[in-house]
């Protein structure tokens, strides 16, 4: 299941539930109590099993990601 962020639009708190793409259950701020949500775009990782550790270094040893 991914995990989805929303912004209460009263008061712009921001929070993610892990859910289902097409749950339709609504969410209550714990700040202000309202449901009046919007999803929000939010980042997210991925690591493949091939990619390096982190405690590995770079091939070239000037990463731009360190």
């Amino acid at each position: 299941m991914p995990i989805f962020e929303y912004r209460w639009k009263k008061c712009g708190y921001v929070t993610s539930f892990l859910e289902k793409s097409n749950s339709q259950q609504p969410h209550i701020c714990e700040k202000c109590s309202s449901q009046d949500t919007k999803r929000i775009f939010s980042t997210f990782a991925s690591r493949s099993s091939s990619s390096p550790s982190s405690s590995s270094t770079c091939p070239t040893g000037t990463c731009s990601l360190s």
